[in-house]
């Protein structure tokens, strides 16, 4: 058994079980894990079985609680599924978690539509797994070649769907695809097809157009697809680009941040000096904004306070650093920053961005 951890700082890598059962009752195991790093606000598990080579039997899970030691913050929930989901099918199963007042991300089911030439005539020869990244993380290794629904055949193609089921993974930029076989095989994938079950749009498409030749010399060959193009229901948004977003539709889809700033608890932490930040994503950055309205304090930045401010700019996807400085005016402007705290509530994200200077 496998557990891996998400949170608003990153992943954990995956932990194993075995020799980790610090108590065993009847129908139930208790161990202790040691993540190496702070992974900030956890937002999602992933628990699956790392292996079925040696494995004849099925696993059944009724219900998981795990509490952080330090903090005692708790979290439960019924399972009550077993895996894995059918004979040689999906190992993994995700769950969001809920804190209170906090919206939780849901469990959404995806389909992925495979346009190959011959995957059919190859399947039973091959293995084939892939992993969907998008703005909240990722699915992890998904067998492709159990589950295969609404097959279609025509003279130079074929389609078949792939159902998965995981924690929203908001906007979807790659794909990463892994092919290994135990004997010579060749697959021709053309292109994916991913979009939600319940929505007809947005559809994501990842242009693969390539011939894997799996071989003794090379059992195993892994493929990064980033997305090609989106199908957008709306006419207005179904201009198929590379880049996703134009200047146009970012100025119709505004943002709205959350950001809290922490002055030190120092002496002469504060600063009376004007402040000011720029956000940037993996989709664009923003316009520098001063923050002056602090919606806690009249006289904000100063020791010991924390300061929240609202700002609305175009979309950016995912925070992965900012820029915050002042213009120096004032007696002593020195100011201790101590970090910032970065909410996109369109996401469902938090972003903390540690100074301590």
């Amino acid at each position: 058994l496998v557990m891996v951890f998400y949170g608003s700082n990153g992943k954990s890598n995956p932990v194993s079980m075995e020799n980790k059962v610090e108590h065993q009752a009847k129908n139930e195991i208790t161990c202790d894990i040691h993540l190496p790093s702070d992974l900030g606000m956890l937002y999602k598990v992933r628990l699956g079985l790392q292996s079925l080579e040696n494995s004849i039997s099925q696993l059944c899970l009724r219900h998981f609680k795990m509490q952080n030691t330090s903090t005692l913050d708790t979290f439960s929930l019924t399972i009550n599924k077993t895996l894995p989901l059918s004979l040689n099918g999906d190992r993994w199963i995700e769950f969001p978690v809920e804190w209170p007042l906090k919206e939780a991300l849901s469990v959404v089911t995806y389909h992925l539509t495979v346009f190959s030439r011959n995957i059919l005539s190859e399947r039973n020869l091959v293995h084939m797994t892939a992993c969907i990244y998008g703005t909240h993380g990722d699915t992890g290794d998904r067998s492709l070649l159990w589950s295969l629904q609404n097959i279609q055949q025509g003279e130079d193609n074929e389609s078949f769907l792939v159902i998965v089921d995981a924690v929203e993974l908001g906007e979807l930029d790659k794909v990463v695809l892994l092919i290994s076989s135990k004997t010579d095989c060749k697959l021709d994938i053309k292109k994916l097809h991913l979009k939600e079950a319940v929505k007809e749009h947005p559809i994501y498409v990842f242009e693969v157009n390539e011939a894997f030749s799996v071989h003794a010399n090379k059992p195993e060959i892994q493929r990064e697809i980033p997305v090609s193009f989106v199908i957008r229901g709306d006419k207005k948004k179904n201009d198929i680009d590379n880049n996703l977003h134009k200047e146009g539709s970012q100025a119709r889809n505004l943002t709205e941040y959350t950001i809290k700033v922490y002055t030190g608890d120092k002496r002469g932490a504060g600063t009376d000096a004007n402040v000011h930040i720029i956000l940037f994503g993996n989709e664009d950055k923003s316009e520098v904004f001063q923050l002056s309205q602090s919606l806690e304090h009249q006289d904000p930045f100063e020791r010991g306070k924390v300061d929240t401010f609202k700002i609305n700019t175009k979309k950016l996807g995912s925070l992965h650093s900012i820029e915050i400085g002042h213009d120096g005016k004032g007696f002593a402007s020195g100011w201790f920053l101590e970090k910032v705290e970065i909410t996109d509530a369109s996401r469902n994200s938090v972003y903390c961005f540690n100074c301590n200077r």
